[in-house]
């Protein structure tokens, strides 16, 4: 009997270990969606910002600006691509005028010589300037009287998409979801 006991023992061991194995069988279903909970306090803005600058060019501030991104509270990190526009006119429309948005560097030819409106910019700011071929003092006001740039902030992942297209000032607002109604303004002198 001890035998018996001691066989069927061995076979019931034997049946367990080998039974568990196999292929895995089929996921199970999924679970249900539960109630949705109240709405947060917004969250930091991760997909790129947009303000709106204006600003003279004078001899007194040595023809240019310099805008600092915490003064708006924007946070740039150093892998951030920083783009500026400079606003080129106006088009008179019966719908409302539409803005024609050139991006920077850009280069006028003008009867003194050739304009540029450049930028550089660190994670901390951006300074615009003038720089030309001939004395800056000869400028007609409507060249640096109450200029107007916009700055995009565009976190490096966009900037590196393929469908981005940063010559393109409507394609960065699209690409950072922004609204040009929504866009701060600023004066910087």
């Amino acid at each position: 009997m001890t035998k018996l006991k001691s066989l069927l023992g061995i076979f019931t061991i034997a049946l367990l270990a080998f039974g568990c194995q196999g292929p895995e069988g089929p996921p199970g279903r999924d679970g249900f969606d539960g109630l949705d909970g109240l709405d947060g306090a917004d969250g930091v803005n991760i997909l790129g910002q947009v303000v709106e600058i204006q600003g003279s060019f004078t001899p007194e501030n040595n023809y240019s600006l310099l805008y600092k991104f915490a003064d708006d509270g924007i946070e740039v990190f150093e892998s951030d691509v920083v783009l500026v526009y400079l606003l080129w006119e106006e088009i008179e429309d019966p719908d409302g005028n539409i803005s024609v948005w050139r991006p920077m560097p850009q280069t006028r030819i003008l009867d003194q010589g050739l304009l540029l409106y450049n930028y550089d910019h660190t994670f901390l700011d951006v300074s615009l300037f003038l720089e030309s071929d001939f004395d800056l003092g000869t400028l007609q006001a409507g060249d640096t009287q109450n200029q107007v740039f916009r700055i995009a902030v565009v976190p490096a992942e966009f900037a590196n998409s393929e469908d981005f297209n940063p010559a393109d000032f409507n394609s960065v607002m699209n690409a950072l979801n922004q609204n040009v109604n929504t866009i701060e303004k600023v004066s910087v002198n």
